[in-house]
């Protein structure tokens, strides 16, 4: 697995970015239950959020395995502002491939600069994994969509200003794209969260918001199968990447604190249960990444098996995820818990990624049925 020297390049200023500008504050931004604005800008002006942009829409354009890299610190930072480049990296994609050229030329500039944030707007209270039973209606009358119904669990939410939101047309699925200042479109915030803390999760609720025609991305019918489902493709791709962030800081918390607390006269990573927890999460990390290089080089050459590469990188990933941040509070012990170490928020924030873009076991279903 060797980096392409503008790849080590780009590793290298992502990693200076977390460890200056997030890593150090993630836990401040949980108890604020908010990422600041100042650093929701430097990504903008870093040319993150416009990772998977063209140039020429002001985007970085960057390639499978690059973006992934991205995603990998940003994920080791803090996992709320991971979920900002997840769902606006989303809407990014989607309008990229299914949006008309003037809703390209409209939006994409404004979401690489981050003059624009955008939110993807799918989930409801009633539901969740079997995303084609939306209740959300969109009537279409004389070019104008009217929208009734309620989102809920949208990452980003209060901050966004732009929404795709996925709503039922009859028998069939729209995908629309819904601006914040939209009458009829009310925000309110989610603030019950245990894990994801500062992602700023809103229920987004619609009475009689009319949308025009125009904000129609696609066609009628291609919202769950064509648009939704490229965008959580893509999500799937940025999570995986983010998860082996988080199950490296995991790791690297882990050693460091095996190496200077001493119990029963020596330090914990001389204790051999200690090390076996340390050479599992090692392991599994090794495993994991080259699950993520593997489905970001299928990406980059747009094989259609990156679908289900996908799927197993990000299902793999989130799941080790999970059993490094759970070894990490056991060797953590007490501390584990505490505030004053990062590993309770690795712990909270572990367990969501086996939920977002599709449960476990959405995954399970979804990778059997393509190897049967």
């Amino acid at each position: 697995m060797e980096l392409e020297t503008a790849q080590l390049a780009a590793q290298d200023e992502f990693r200076l970015f977390v460890d200056r500008h997030v890593a150090p504050f993630a836990d401040d931004f949980d108890d604020r239950g908010q990422v600041p604005g100042e650093l929701i800008t430097a990504l903008g002006t870093g040319g993150y959020l416009g990772a998977n942009i063209a140039r020429e829409h002001g985007g970085r354009a960057m390639d499978a395995i690059t973006g992934g890299l991205l995603c990998e610190q940003v994920g080791r930072g803090s996992c709320s502002l991971l979920s900002l480049l997840v769902v606006h990296g989303m809407v990014a994609h989607v309008l990229a491939r299914w949006g008309s050229e003037v809703q390209q030329k409209q939006w994409l500039p404004k979401l690489a600069s981050g003059e624009t944030l955008a939110a993807f707007a799918l989930s409801e209270p009633e539901v969740g994994s079997d995303a084609g039973s939306v209740k959300t209606s969109a009537v279409l009358d004389q070019g104008w969509f009217t929208l009734n119904g309620t989102k809920k669990w949208t990452s980003f939410g209060l901050r966004a200003n732009l929404y795709l939101v996925f709503a039922r047309c009859g028998s069939r699925v729209a995908a629309l794209l819904v601006e914040r200042e939209t009458p009829g479109l009310s925000v309110s915030p989610v603030s019950t969260m245990s894990g994801f803390k500062a992602a700023q999760m809103a229920c987004l609720e619609f009475k009689d918001c009319r949308v025009p025609e125009s904000q129609l991305i696609g066609r009628v019918g291609f919202g769950l199968s064509h648009i939704a489902g490229s965008g959580l493709d893509y999500g799937r791709h940025c999570v995986g990447w983010g998860g082996l962030g988080l199950a490296q800081a995991c790791l690297d918390a882990s050693l460091a604190y095996a190496a200077r607390r001493v119990q029963f006269g020596k330090p914990l990573k001389e204790h051999p249960l200690i090390q076996e927890m340390l050479a599992n999460m090692f392991t599994n990390i090794k495993a994991a990444r080259a699950l993520c290089w593997q489905e970001a080089r299928l990406r980059h050459a747009a094989n259609p098996q990156m679908i289900l590469d996908g799927a197993v990188a990000k299902y793999f990933t989130s799941r080790i995820a999970v059993q490094a941040a759970s070894d990490a509070v056991q060797i953590h012990g007490a501390n584990g818990f505490s505030r004053d170490y990062p590993i309770q928020r690795y712990y909270r924030d572990a367990k969501v990624l086996e939920v977002i873009e599709g449960s476990s076991q959405i995954h399970q279903m979804m990778i059997a049925r393509n190897i049967s």
